[in-house]
């Protein structure tokens, strides 16, 4: 190699490592900011190539959607019970300069205070709930509300909170416990006062069946007497209708009807004279000469 050529080289060298340091790109995923002398001096750039002094500086941070998660953490009720709750945090860079200037550019420490931001979020929701509130409220709610608090505070930090949402919600061990014998008394007593109210239900409707079969067996009663007698009645007059035709015939089979009821049984004992009226036919079963047989009609 001529050694006179060295200076040019020299001199194509300095400018090609002039040229590397005054020139940065930017990928679709990244932010950039430019500092010159910890100064920020541009910040928002696009995709692509950009150009810088140089002695700028550039720090690029991730511009895509970032995901953490915290297990663990301890919330008081406004009964005061303490709650174990598990959730995360989905967030963004909004703002790299604000970003960098809070956090220093460390993804780690605005994490961590975001998750303070949040946690403190948290902590007042609940604190204005008591236990069931929080158990029985819709999730979309409590984290919705949870969200709304975050947000202001986390602009602060130049990101932008996209969602909190709570994965779990427990108890300790001896809160569980005490809880759990809470709403075993509660059940047991809504129970009691569900079988009263059957009990009650039960007398009523047993009261008014019974009032009802009375009324129905009394008027049926009634409908039978009445029966009885127009039947009682009609019997009547058929007998009457009869007698009035052949008075002896049927004064003949009446008293044979008597005979079969009252002779003939075992351990019966009957007091009557033999001359009276009702031996009539035994002595003599020829009809008397002033019984005349009833026209026919």
């Amino acid at each position: 190699m001529n050694s006179r050529y060295l200076p040019v080289y020299g001199v194509i060298a300095f400018l090609l490592a002039i040229a590397a340091l005054s020139m940065f790109t930017v990928s679709e995923t990244e932010f950039a900011i430019r500092k010159q002398f910890k100064a920020i001096v541009g910040s928002h750039y696009r995709p692509g190539l950009h150009f810088k002094w140089p002695w700028d500086t550039v720090s690029k941070f991730d511009n895509r959607l970032l995901t953490q998660s915290y297990t663990g953490e301890t919330f008081l009720t406004n009964d005061n019970l303490n709650l174990i709750v598990d959730f995360y945090i989905k967030w963004r860079i909004k703002d790299p300069a604000l970003y960098y200037t809070a956090a220093n550019g460390n993804e780690e420490t605005a994490g961590d205070r975001l998750a303070e931001i949040v946690k403190d979020g948290i902590k007042t929701v609940v604190a204005e709930r008591s236990l069931s509130q929080v158990v029985s409220s819709e999730r979309a709610g409590l984290t919705g509300e949870m969200l709304g608090q975050a947000s202001a505070k986390a602009a602060a930090l130049g990101v932008e909170l996209i969602d909190v949402r709570v994965q779990r919600i427990d108890l300790p061990e001896e809160v569980a416990a005490r809880i759990y014998e809470r709403m075993k008394q509660s059940f047991a007593k809504d129970a009691k006062q569900v079988r009263a109210e059957g009990d009650k239900a039960a007398a009523t409707t047993r009261a008014a069946a019974d009032r009802q079969r009375t009324v129905i067996l009394a008027d049926a009663e009634r409908d039978g007497l009445r029966v009885r007698g127009e039947g009682d009645a009609a019997a009547a007059q058929i007998y009457a209708r009869a007698f009035s035709r052949n008075p002896e015939f049927y004064s003949f089979y009446r008293s044979m009807q008597a005979y079969e009821r009252s002779l003939g049984k075992d351990g019966d004992l009957l007091v009557v004279t033999p001359d009276g009226e009702f031996f009539r036919y035994f002595k003599d079963a020829a009809p008397k000469a002033s019984a005349a047989p009833a026209p026919h009609r």
